[in-house]
């Protein structure tokens, strides 16, 4: 029989950046996380991490009890949450992960609203140009621009959002008119830092404009738009980012045209707890009022009544 706090020993050492970083977020000493380590790969009967100059790496056999360690995690959690009567009340810690754009941009806004009509429900927004891991329980809810392929996952798609080229109105009058992609083999355009993306959603410079020239780039949607403000490039960007200022206009518009997906993911033993099922159906309902904004057809935001 596996010691409950072993295994929960055990995943967060494989989820922290080494023993120290464990040891802090489990409120003990390195030296009884190590010790504690030594005691369950005894229990278990085999290594279960290479120790090295790099830190505590998981062995063949670690990762295949990880996934036995993540059942018995969820399972725990299951029952403390069906059983704890606060889990039923209108109150507590959610948090939400999503794309850095989305967050900040879209989802920031909704959230001060949202916990203007739930005081007793606090927000944790992780708002991060990567994907936010509901496996190592980084969040009770996800947004994600993929929907996972597997898991024991609730999901809901959100929305369409469209994406397009855009420029400054000076950038575009220093040059002659851009009438055609093929011209923007000629022009410096923004984008992201090609061994860095997270997502082969965003690897539209491929296909759109493949041999243009590539200027400032970066693992922040937000940076990228900040550049594209300057004047001294084009950038690919959602429309919800770019029309937050009238200083960025479309180039090439119908031509270049991108639609890419939101979808929310919640693990399923998480999804109807009253705090997550509230925040879950919120989105749910902003998202679907703002589905004009996302798309470009409107630069005003909606708002649940």
């Amino acid at each position: 029989m596996l010691d409950w706090d072993n295994v929960r020993v055990f995943l967060e050492l494989t989820r922290s950046a080494g023993l120290v970083d464990a040891a802090k977020k489990l409120g003990i000493d390195h030296s009884t996380v190590s010790r504690r380590m030594r005691k369950f790969e005894e229990q278990v009967g085999t290594q279960l991490f290479d120790r090295n100059y790099v830190g505590y790496q998981l062995t063949p056999e670690g990762h295949r009890l990880m996934e036995y360690a993540e059942t018995m995690e969820s399972t725990v959690f299951a029952a403390t949450e069906e059983l704890g009567e606060h889990n039923r009340l209108l109150s507590g810690q959610v948090r939400l992960g999503a794309t850095e754009g989305f967050g900040a941009v879209v989802l920031a806004p909704h959230l001060a609203h949202f916990c203007g009509r739930y005081p007793h429900i606090s927000v944790d927004l992780i708002a991060v140009p990567r994907f936010v891991s509901l496996s190592k329980r980084e969040a009770d809810v996800a947004i994600s621009i993929e929907r996972p392929q597997s898991g024991p996952y609730v999901v809901t798609k959100l929305s369409d959002y469209r994406l397009k080229l855009y420029a400054t109105p000076s950038y575009l009058a220093r040059h002659a008119p851009i009438t055609s992609v093929a011209q923007l083999a000629q022009h410096p355009i923004i984008g992201y830092v090609d061994d860095l993306v997270f997502s082969a959603e965003l690897r539209y410079m491929d296909n759109v404009a493949p041999d243009s020239l590539r200027a400032f780039r970066s693992t922040s949607v937000i940076a990228q738009y900040h550049a594209a403000r300057a004047g001294q490039a084009l950038a690919i960007l959602p429309c919800f980012v770019a029309q937050q200022s009238n200083e960025l206009v479309p180039v090439l518009d119908g031509e270049i045209d991108l639609l890419r997906a939101f979808w929310m993911i919640s693990p399923s033993e998480r999804r109807n707890i009253a705090r997550v099922s509230a925040l879950w159906n919120y989105l749910r309902t902003a998202i679907e009022l703002n589905h004009a904004y996302l798309m470009g057809e409107t630069a005003t935001p909606s708002w649940p009544a």
